[in-house]
């Protein structure tokens, strides 16, 4: 593992021991939410705090422009994505690097319970991967000087509207 943050590192082992133990008592197949309580309560019972659904605010030169909802951010340092997939995919790891850039967090889990044996990844932000992400083109390329706030939307992402607030 490639950080510098023991503690970090740490925190990081102990929600994977936490996502085995989901996954051993549980099985696979179930839906991502039955998951995510499960692994919620498993951290609970270990000590460890986590929040479900945090939200991720995206701004631009002071402008809140978006919004993302990770399904657990936990003791404020962690991000932990959690799916139902066939298999993970680059969107997966993509959505994993917006959440880190977007929070301003290193790290973040990326978890499939699909399978009988729990498929995970470590995404790591680096200045490198920030830098590539950053070339990224905008696929809203006509900006509005009239957006004032984010609000919540039920997907993964939510969109600003004007003279909300």
């Amino acid at each position: 593992m490639n950080t510098d943050n023991p503690s970090l590192n740490a925190l990081t082992d102990k929600v994977l021991s936490a996502v085995f133990e989901v996954s051993n008592t549980l099985g696979p197949a179930f839906l991502e939410k039955v998951y995510r309580r499960a692994l919620l309560r498993e951290l609970s019972l270990r000590g460890i705090h986590a929040v479900p659904e945090a939200s991720l605010s995206v701004s631009y030169k002071g402008q809140c422009v978006g919004e993302y909802f990770a399904d657990l951010l936990v003791e404020d340092l962690l991000v932990v994505e959690l799916n139902c997939v066939e298999r993970l995919a680059n969107e997966h790891m993509a959505q994993c690097l917006n959440y880190l850039r977007a929070s301003g967090r290193t790290m973040c889990l990326l978890v499939n319970f699909q399978k009988p044996k729990v498929e995970w990844k470590r995404i790591v932000l680096t200045p490198s991967s920030s830098d590539s992400c950053a070339r990224v083109p905008c696929t809203r390329p006509d900006p509005d000087p009239g957006l004032t706030a984010c609000h919540r939307n039920r997907s993964s992402e939510s969109e600003c509207r004007p003279g909300r607030g």
